[in-house]
């Protein structure tokens, strides 16, 4: 019975995505230890630092020849290209449709810029190769986006949030140059020095898997903890929360959604549909909460992340749910008919001894 239970015990722990608990985890200790006054500007500092260091990273790991692979195949990628950074946008526009003071400013700007943001590429090629997808395309696919959305998603984020008016972006030389600072200067950094350390950041994969996921829990930390010395939980209700988590799974279902669709109607191939759904309909957490913290204000960010972190667990649920489904209908994998067996060679009989009759 106890081994039973230990089993169970361990089978459910495998199932748990930690990250998600860490996240979480860093909300909780910012709910009970917030940093103030010079410990704030300390944790402020540190976080505009790790900021540049994971886009560096980002330029540094992201191969550009995979991303202009992603051209060559422009039927699968700009179905994946327009549902990311037009469909999406449109699709959180809706929000902006609900009636003043049911959502807030500031929850609606944070579904716009989560509508605004590229595709995860660490998920979309697990989920694409869980559900025996065509990973390569996957890779290019997602690289690509995350490209582009270093450059379109500010560009986005602050048309559609008004620019600085009821939770937009303010838009001056000082928010110009933090977004050309921490975010577009150390990933064309990272590009630029990545011919000379791609190997060695290859060969520490787990290091630097540590770093990113140590550096999204400082932003995510220094974002609640300035969020609750704002009162965060004073302006987000219980009813408030229900309302977002509606809102962001409707969001996900169109996404999954026409990202099929389009996918059907380009008669692509079964391999090619499961890439163009999970690069189409997944959001980067890791590009989003970074960006969030340079381009909003301060006492403002911990709300705007709210609909991406919701967004995220979400679409790590359902999107997994639906990989296994996909994998248990996938075509069997071609097995290669084995080679032919020689027939035996038998030895030619001996000739036969011409007949002599008697004279």
């Amino acid at each position: 019975m106890s081994q039973t239970l230990i089993g169970s015990v361990r089978g459910l722990a495998r199932r748990v995505d930690w990250y998600i608990v860490a996240l979480f985890g860093a909300i909780g200790i910012a709910a009970l230890v917030p940093a103030e006054d010079s410990a704030a500007e300390a944790v402020s500092w540190l976080t505009k630092l790790a900021i540049g260091l994971l886009f560096f990273l980002y330029g540094a790991r992201l191969s550009p020849q995979a991303a202009l692979d992603g051209v060559r195949h422009w039927r699968l990628h700009l179905p994946v290209l327009a549902l990311t950074f037009a469909a999406f946008p449109l699709l959180g526009l809706a929000a902006r449709l609900l009636p003043d003071g049911l959502l807030g400013a500031e929850l609606t700007a944070g579904v716009l810029f989560l509508a605004v943001l590229p595709s995860t590429v660490q998920s979309s090629i697990a989920l694409t190769s869980l559900a025996r997808g065509n990973v390569a395309a996957a890779l290019c696919s997602a690289s690509f986006s995350t490209v582009l959305g270093v450059v379109l998603t500010p560009v986005l984020a602050v048309a559609l949030t008004g620019g600085g008016e009821g939770g937009g972006i303010p838009i001056g030389l000082g928010q110009l140059g933090d977004i050309a600072l921490q975010l577009l200067l150390p990933f064309h950094a990272g590009q630029a020095v990545r011919r000379w350390i791609s190997g060695w950041l290859g060969r520490h994969r787990k290091v630097i898997g540590l770093c990113d996921r140590g550096s999204i829990l400082l932003v995510v930390y220094a974002a609640f903890s300035r969020g609750m010395t704002t009162g965060i939980w004073q302006r987000v209700s219980p009813g408030r929360l229900i309302l977002l988590g509606v809102l962001v799974a409707v969001l996900l279902g169109a996404a999954l959604l026409l990202a099929d669709r389009s996918a059907r109607a380009l008669r692509l191939p079964r391999g090619d549909r499961v890439t163009a759904v999970f690069c189409g309909a997944t959001k980067s957490l890791a590009s989003g909460l970074p960006m969030a913290s340079v381009l909003f204000p301060a006492d403002e960010v911990a709300m705007t992340v709210l609909p991406l972190m919701l967004y995220h667990t979400l679409q790590l649920v359902v999107c997994a749910a639906l990989a296994r489904r996909l994998s248990r209908t996938a075509p069997p994998a071609p097995t290669s008919a084995p080679p032919p067996v020689p027939a035996a060679s038998t030895p030619a009989p001996p000739p036969t001894p011409p007949r002599t009759g008697r004279r």
